[in-house]
């Protein structure tokens, strides 16, 4: 039993390294790059950004260009009929029409133009929002891959330092320097951290796909290790988080966008009540054949327009504009009374990731003195097999909460940077 344990060990840790040798690598920026272009949202947005573009420029194109609309008809008649192209009787018809059309006064086409802005303005700003969403997924599943990467270490080199504590456990016994409970105590240490190391390995290949899946792979993609610089300090204070969140934070300039939005169409939508005024021109032509040129009738034409009763259409479309006001106001407002909390949650986060990364460091060196000494101390006989255990299982444990707070303050990082909407490290070891 002894040598199973220790054979199946020592493959276990080659078997992994080489399946993940053969894995294609990927880098943080390369990952970002290639998922933008994939994230469907990501892609949504930005055809919500030329829909608005383009219903911005119909909206400005309805103050210099008119409305035109050409037709062109054949008919024929049972009966002869005095054709007014030809001026005598004939069976057929052919006319021609252009038509072109112009309000020369409506409040709906100044409604139009704004409500098309804000539009646009609130497709920009979602459109920049999912942007820095889809980085912090991207980020999310790439430093979830590294955390794995060093888990996986982690648990190799507690199954490495369960077998060579076995290893001396066993010549304690066979020497009678200790009982054969040390064994069978190392022995359980082993087998466990083996099932570690094989559910490590599980969870690193999920990982690995999901990444694969986020950069367009079909297969397992591995990140390439980050740099390990310390974090710096963030180059805003909260105050000014919270200021610049409310001013530029794609959330909250999207809400006020929409806002306005809904406003301009209320507008607009009262203005119905208002009169309108439309120039309009048509010239047709008449004949019996392709392409009619027999007669040609122009007619201009103005006319004022005023809607007084249509069933009550009106006053629902204005009763649905409003309400669609209000919600756009109260979502609005709600975004900026909840600006404080959602900032200062992502930013203590950061400082609270950064801090434990110290203290996991100085957990972890005395854990890795703890374990060196307990060891030492057992060779010779002066502690127990149940205290070595226990200083292995604290350095295992003092390595992965460091592995997690190195990628937990990356991470905070992140989620800030979508509230704020922009790089706070443009360039350099922390970003």
């Amino acid at each position: 039993m002894f040598a199973a344990a220790l054979v199946g060990g020592a493959l276990a840790a080659p078997i992994a390294a080489s399946a993940q040798d053969s894995i294609p690598q990927v880098t943080l920026a390369d990952a970002l790059r290639r998922a933008t272009r994939l994230d469907p949202d990501y892609v949504r947005a930005l055809g919500q950004i030329d829909n608005a573009e383009w219903g911005r420029k119909a909206a400005r194109l309805a103050f210099v260009v008119p409305a035109l609309t050409a037709e062109l008809d054949a008919t024929r008649y049972s009966t002869e009929f005095f054709n007014i192209g030809t001026g005598e009787p004939t069976a057929s018809s052919v006319n021609a029409t252009l038509t072109a059309r112009y309000e020369l006064l409506s409040v709906r086409k100044l409604t139009d133009l704004r409500a098309t802005t804000a539009e646009l303005e609130n497709a920009q700003s979602t459109g920049m929002q999912q942007r820095f969403r889809t980085a912090f997924l991207v980020e999310s599943d790439f430093y979830g891959v590294l955390a794995d990467q060093a888990l996986l270490t982690v648990a190799t080199d507690r199954v490495r330092r369960a077998e060579e504590q076995l290893a001396v456990a066993r010549a304690r016994v066979i020497s009678g320097a200790a009982v054969q409970t040390d064994s069978l105590q190392l022995v359980l240490e082993v087998t466990r951290a083996r099932i570690d190391l094989t559910r490590q390995s599980a969870a690193l290949r999920v990982a690995q796909l999901q990444l694969g899946r986020r950069v367009g792979e079909s297969g397992a993609v591995a990140a390439e290790a980050a740099d390990t610089v310390p974090p710096a300090e963030l180059p805003v204070t909260l105050p000014a988080a919270v200021q610049e969140a409310l001013q530029q934070g794609p959330q909250y300039r999207a809400a006020r966008a929409n806002e306005r939005a809904a406003a301009a169409v209320l507008r607009g939508r009262r203005g119905e009540y208002l009169p309108t005024l439309t120039l309009s021109g048509t010239n047709t032509t008449f004949d019996t054949r392709f392409f009619p040129k027999a007669r040609n009738v122009s007619a201009l034409t103005l006319t004022v327009s005023l809607p007084v009763w249509d069933l009550g259409v009106r006053e629902a479309g204005i009763t649905a504009a409003r309400v669609d006001r209000d919600v756009s106001r109260a979502v609005r407002e709600d975004l900026e009374r909840g600006a404080r909390r959602d900032v200062t949650e992502a930013y203590d986060a950061y400082g609270t990731a950064q801090a434990t990364i110290a203290l996991s460091r100085s957990a972890l060196a005395a854990a890795a003195e703890n374990f060196r000494v307990q060891d030492a101390r057992y060779r010779s006989g002066a502690t127990t097999i149940l205290e070595l255990l226990d200083a292995q299982i604290s350095l295992t444990q003092a390595q992965a909460d460091l592995v997690q707070a190195n990628y937990a303050t990356r991470l905070a990082l992140a989620g800030l940077e979508v509230i704020l909407g922009r790089r706070l490290f443009p360039s350099g070891g922390a970003q």
